[in-house]
């Protein structure tokens, strides 16, 4: 197979760990700028409404920084487009989200909400940010993020990582109908050293993020370790 995929590390969990105990420890940013050390193409970052792992202190910093990508993950609310607007990263994913929830659940329902999301998205593009949307790989999803002006939409793997029958060729086929429209095409959500491969050996997809299973092998082997085992699965992938 052919094309090059990125990495992006998700580093929220490393502020879930800090704000567990209070105090500065394990800092985001320093975490980030050793995941760009280790090879990570990205960083992605999630301000959540009730700022449950990442502050906004760490966005400041980390947006300001922008060694590699920034990828901010933010809810389609006023607060978030000022926030993104003013600092102004790489890339903006609108992600559906739910206080109650652990982590994001579902895509966005883009098909519904098409009309609340246009002015988001054009707010953020006259910005300058790339603007994605976390969808389901369902075509009526991907038709409608790029009828509505998004740039790239990140498919959810999460059915698929849970081993739900049919979700590799739903990812497949959403993967195709994104290039044929015209968008860039990411995917993430669940993804690990066991599961990765099928989805990075998708032509289509250029971009893989990924935080909690990262975050979590790094207690056993190490972050740069973690990393670097990810991206040889990805690339061996790509190329077998």
């Amino acid at each position: 197979m052919t094309g090059s995929i990125r990495l992006g590390v998700n580093i929220d969990h490393v502020a879930t760990l800090r704000n567990a105990r209070g105090g500065g420890h394990p800092d985001p940013f320093t975490v980030a700028k050793a995941c760009v050390a280790a090879g990570a193409d990205g960083i992605t970052i999630h301000l959540r409404e009730d700022r449950r792992h990442i502050r906004d202190a760490d966005a400041e910093v980390i947006c300001r920084w922008a060694a590699k990508p920034v990828n901010f993950e933010m809810a389609a609310t006023e607060e978030m487009a000022a926030i993104a607007t003013r600092l102004k990263p790489h890339g903006a994913c609108i992600v559906p989200e739910r206080r109650a929830e652990v982590t994001t659940e579902g895509g966005l329902n883009v098909v519904q909400q098409r009309e609340a999301l246009k002015p988001v998205i054009r707010r953020l593009r006259d910005a300058g940010i790339i603007v994605s949307l976390f969808i389901d790989p369902e075509p009526d999803q991907v038709r409608a993020a790029a009828e509505i002006g998004a740039q790239v939409v990140e498919l959810h793997t999460g059915a698929y990582a849970h081993g739900k029958p049919g979700e590799l060729e739903r990812l497949r086929q959403a993967a195709v109908l994104t290039t044929q429209v015209g968008l860039e095409c990411h995917a993430g959500h669940g993804l690990t050293f066991a599961n990765v491969q099928p989805v990075a050996a998708l032509p289509e997809i250029r971009e893989l993020n990924i935080g909690h299973f990262l975050i979590g092998e790094a207690l056993l082997i190490g972050l740069p370790a973690a990393i670097a085992e990810m991206k040889r699965l990805m690339r061996e992938a790509r190329e077998g």
